[in-house]
């Protein structure tokens, strides 16, 4: 065999073995979004997972429900597939997980995780009343809203009140407002209260009462402690059906992911 020819052959062999290691290569896993959803107002347990079939599924990225059986519950089922997710969606309003359970959701929080949460999020474990206490066997967390969403959640300005969302402006150029223009749009849903928002949480929208000097934040993340999250507090049903709401939160689920 002559050097060429060896060198040839060697060549060939090598790109042979190239493409048959990456042929093995196993494919890329999906990303894994865990919902934990449990509130009656808002019907979430219906919206979200609707929303999640035609905007996340539809893009492959798996979606796993932990939905509560009864308001009077606080045993969310399938709570053991947290540990597998990589990203924990909070639609919850004022229940106390199981010990056990509340223990998983605090460790995968600690652990750096992403959190999008939702609407009444910002008091998914906090009971009404300085003087609630837990049912034997469940865990609260009431700092829950600061600690992690980063907000500052004092009630609501109450309902039918006409209200006007836009984007921040100094913020139009980040990931989460893509594709939502500085036009403002109408919103069903009543405003939160959110004053103050601490120095690490990056406000993306507004929103105002119309005829009214009320603005709030209605929408924003915070990369604090190496985690990404995301909050909003719109997540009525109408919501679902303003497309600019729509492409927020899938907007804000997929940076949150890192994507």
């Amino acid at each position: 065999m002559t050097p060429r020819s060896f060198l040839t052959t060697l060549f060939l062999a090598l790109a042979a073995l190239l493409v048959s290691a990456r042929a093995a290569d196993p494919a890329p896993k999906p990303p894994q979004v865990f919902f934990l959803i449990g509130e009656p107002e808002y019907d979430t347990k219906n919206t979200v997972p609707a929303f999640a079939k035609a905007e996340l599924e539809s893009s492959g990225v798996r979606c796993t429900f932990s939905i509560l059986p009864s308001d009077d519950s606080n045993d969310f089922p399938n709570i053991d597939a947290l540990k597998d997710a990589d990203l924990l969606f909070i639609s919850v309003r004022r229940h106390t997980p199981l010990q056990a359970q509340m223990e998983a959701i605090r460790a995968f929080i600690a652990a750096g995780k992403p959190v999008v949460g939702i609407r009444t999020a910002s008091h998914a474990f906090a009971l009404r009343g300085k003087d609630a206490r837990p049912p034997a066997g469940c865990a609260d967390w009431p700092d829950f809203d600061h600690e992690i969403l980063g907000g500052n959640y004092k009630d609501h300005y109450g309902k039918g009140l006409e209200t006007w969302a836009r984007i921040a402006p100094t913020q139009a150029q980040h990931p989460v407002l893509a594709g939502i223009g500085p036009e403002e749009f109408s919103v069903p849903s009543h405003l939160y209260r959110n004053p103050d928002l601490p120095a690490w949480v990056t406000p993306l929208m507004t929103a105002r009462l119309a005829n009214r000097p009320e603005v709030e934040p209605i929408a924003w993340v915070n990369t604090k402690d190496n985690r990404r999250v995301f909050y909003t507090s719109l997540g009525a049903p109408e919501d679902f059906a303003i497309p600019q709401f729509r492409r927020l939160l899938r907007n804000g689920i997929i940076w949150a992911l890192g994507k």
